[in-house]
């Protein structure tokens, strides 16, 4: 920590909070509201941490002003004081925190199942509902004497973090108001919290505890004289690259706006040379820009999938070369050109066809994705056919992995249905049909499948023929044979023929046994 600027890895914290809000804004599904949870619980473990870190500065601090006294006497009283208002400050956070969750507990007493934190009523009506005013402004006013009281205590013999401190509890102007993206003044409690998901106001809630420890551990570490200084030249052993970019991932053919920064903050040099690569191929200069500490790229997203940025930053100090390595990737994914709608009720394949099937994973290219059932082929990219067999149900299972290397797996499952029964056809008519014996003799007999998703080309393969009065006769193929056409002759107008036991096959499948089909009855006229 040095001046009043954050350290990376805050930076890094706040970047993952703001790119989760701005997936919000597209639709809170599970995998967003399961990274808000995961973001939870780190930055959960992590101010247990830092607390257990604080502990053992307060006793170094308590100790040494028993033993040297002098200086470490007022060390001492500015370290107690500063605990006082941070565990009350943390407290009341925590409180907030066991009250919004006290349902979720009922049924969830680990908060493991972030999917269904997907409401945000809990935390509005503690500040937002009528009535609710006095509990907000106290909110506020904690806030905002709990970073005066920080200022006054250690700013006044530390003027360097006091920018830090107004940063890191921000919570608009003298009304408490931020500018949202129409400029227009807003309420910055609304803005944090109002209808977000009970899971996003969890990671932020646990965001400021963590603020608290973290200013407490400035404190102590300054106090205990380990502040860090920034040295006036750049050395490889103190600084790393990191790779700074406005949103987690990329849609295809987008302008790639990552920077390239020195991971040690303060260093205002920019670099004096640019020896990187992407996925192989060198930058030329009118890929990037130089900044203060590093570069800002310029470059397209590229196709879907992972690119990798590889090589040198160059720095010259006092004619010493140093040179800074980068190693770093970014994701890019595919850019959504429609919606998903699915019937909840309607997971639906039928057995002797092909059934084909959209399987992606959001945020994760397609190359990355493996879907498996029994039927299941692919065919390209997100594009499968499925052909179920056996059975009433079957699992698709789909997994992939995200660019951090955590997988995702989803399982679904679908009803097999068999095909409907066919309805018996003459002349591509159905049921009850008029017909001279002339066209009836030349007649086709088919079969059809009405209303039916798929098209399938059904082929006649044999069936049978009554005339009144005469035996019925089985007939091969699609139309009446002589022995038909001759019992057809010997019938009289107004009489009705039956065709019926009709037997097909679909060429695709000819393995596949289709349901009785319904006879065709054909009155006859002259």
């Amino acid at each position: 920590m040095a001046g009043a600027k954050e350290t990376p890895r805050q930076k890094l914290i706040s970047l993952m909070y703001l790119v989760f809000i701005t997936m919000l804004a597209l639709n809170v599904s599970k995998e967003v509201l399961d990274g808000f949870g995961q973001m939870y619980v780190k930055i959960s473990d992590a101010n247990l941490r830092v607390a257990d870190g604080n502990t053992n500065l307060y006793e170094n601090i308590e100790v040494n002003a028993q033993e040297k006294g002098g200086k470490w006497v007022g060390h001492d009283r500015t370290a107690k004081q500063i605990k006082i208002e941070s565990d009350a400050l943390y407290n009341r956070i925590t409180e907030i925190i066991t009250t919004i969750t006290e349902k979720q507990r009922e049924k969830d007493p680990e908060l493991k199942e972030y999917s269904q934190m997907d409401k945000g009523e809990a935390l509005d009506v503690i500040f937002f509902k009528e009535g609710s005013d006095a509990a907000a402004k106290e909110f506020l006013d904690m806030i905002q004497n709990y970073k005066m009281k920080v200022i006054q205590v250690f700013g006044s013999q530390y003027p360097e973090y006091i920018e830090l401190v107004e940063a890191r509890f921000y919570t608009g102007d003298q009304n408490n108001s931020i500018k949202n993206k129409d400029g227009q003044d807003t309420p910055w409690l609304n803005s944090n919290f109002e209808g977000f998901p009970l899971v996003s106001s969890l990671a932020k809630l646990s965001m400021m505890q963590n603020d608290v420890r973290q200013t407490e551990h400035d404190v102590l570490t300054t106090l205990m004289g380990k502040e860090l200084k920034m040295s006036s030249t750049v050395n490889e052993s103190n600084y790393i690259s990191l790779l700074k970019t406005e949103k987690g991932a990329y849609y295809q053919g987008e302008t790639f706006d990552g920077s390239v920064v020195l991971g040690r903050k303060g260093g205002a040099q920019n670099p004096n040379s640019v020896n990187l690569t992407i996925d192989g191929r060198p930058l030329t200069t009118n890929d990037y820009d130089l900044i203060a500490g590093g570069i800002k790229l310029k470059i397209s997203a590229g196709n879907p999938g992972d690119h990798e940025i590889k090589g040198d930053l160059v720095f010259l100090s006092e004619g010493k070369e140093s040179r800074i390595p980068v190693n770093q990737s970014f994701a890019v994914i595919s850019k959504p050109n429609s919606a998903v709608i699915s019937a909840d009720k309607m997971n639906v394949v039928y057995r002797g066809v092909e059934n084909p099937m959209t399987i992606s994973i959001p945020g994760i290219p397609d190359n990355k994705v493996s879907a498996s059932a029994p039927g299941l082929k692919k065919v390209k990219g997100s594009k499968y056919n499925m052909t179920p067999n056996k059975g009433r149900e079957v699992t698709i299972s789909a997994s992939g992995s995200m660019p951090d290397g955590q997988k995702i797996t989803t399982t679904t499952k679908f009803r097999i249905k068999d095909i409907p029964a066919p309805q018996g056809t003459v002349r591509k008519q159905s049921g009850s049909v008029t017909i001279p014996k002339s066209s009836l003799a030349i007649s086709s007999v088919g079969a059809m499948l009405e209303d039916f998703d798929f098209d399938i080309t059904l082929k006649t393969v044999s069936f049978k023929f009554k005339v009144p009065g005469q035996p019925t006769i089985n007939i091969k193929g699609n139309k009446l044979d002589a022995r038909a056409k001759s019992a057809l002759k010997r019938a009289k107008a107004g009489q009705s023929v039956q065709i019926f036991d009709i037997k097909v096959v679909n060429p695709k499948n000819p393995s596949y046994k289709f349901k009785k089909i319904s006879p065709v009855i054909c009155e006859l006229v002259n």
